[in-house]
């Protein structure tokens, strides 16, 4: 069964996920909050396995709020809530901890398969629409200096990085390296660990962020 906890100011949306979800037999709404301060005391106490978040709340925004739920011990998995799919707030969550967004306007469908998907462990993005989302707002700011985690990497783990950060499935990882996609998974979760990374989104930022890959490149 996997947890949910639904964070938004409105109530008729809340209303409408709870009325999506509760047709579901693997999916329950164990929470709901109003803002982002209700979003982090409910995770601490209903510990779920996703939350949907709002972005924009009262008080403590949807920013803030997957800051601090994803600090926690065992952290549960954040969907942040958008209207606009490319907006530097959409981006500033997936850097505080988020694994993907969803659109407010999204098929039940998607939104059902996006919380399945990221309690799994997966991301919400398909790779290529990651690797859009990150280009353009990494366009936007200047490269910083390479992690000195990045050192921990060996050279293949390291290209495979780049490769993922472009926008590339294991598969065509794999065919580009002359190598098994069991082998392309095990250098991503070794990579993900050694940097301390929670999933592929965190991956591809890092990457743009730190100068790894350039935009367009």
């Amino acid at each position: 069964m996997i947890r949910v906890v639904l964070a938004d100011d409105q109530p008729l949306v809340r209303t409408g996920l709870r009325m999506i979800l509760s047709d579901q037999e693997d999916i329950e709404v164990v929470g709901e909050a109003a803002d982002g301060a209700q979003a982090i005391e409910i995770c601490a106490e209903r510990n779920p396995d996703v939350v949907l978040m709002d972005v924009r709340m009262p008080g403590v925004d949807g920013i803030d709020a997957t800051r601090a739920v994803t600090a926690a011990k065992d952290p549960p998995r954040v969907l942040v809530l958008t209207t606009f799919d490319l907006d530097d707030i959409v981006y500033d969550a997936l850097r505080a901890g988020a694994s993907g967004f969803l659109l407010k306007d999204a098929p039940e469908e998607r939104l059902i398969t996006a919380i399945r998907v990221v309690a799994d462990g997966g991301s919400l993005f398909a790779p290529s629409v990651t690797r859009r989302l990150i280009e353009e707002f990494s366009r936007r700011r200047a490269p910083s200096r390479e992690p000195e985690a990045f050192g921990s990497l060996t050279d293949r783990e390291t290209e495979v990085l780049a490769h993922l950060a472009r926008g590339e499935s294991n598969a065509e990882i794999a065919a580009a390296l002359f190598v098994t996609e069991n082998t392309v998974k095990t250098h991503v979760a070794r990579l993900l660990m050694k940097l301390g990374l929670r999933d592929r989104v965190q991956a591809v930022v890092l990457a743009y962020e730190s100068g790894l890959v350039q935009p367009g490149g």
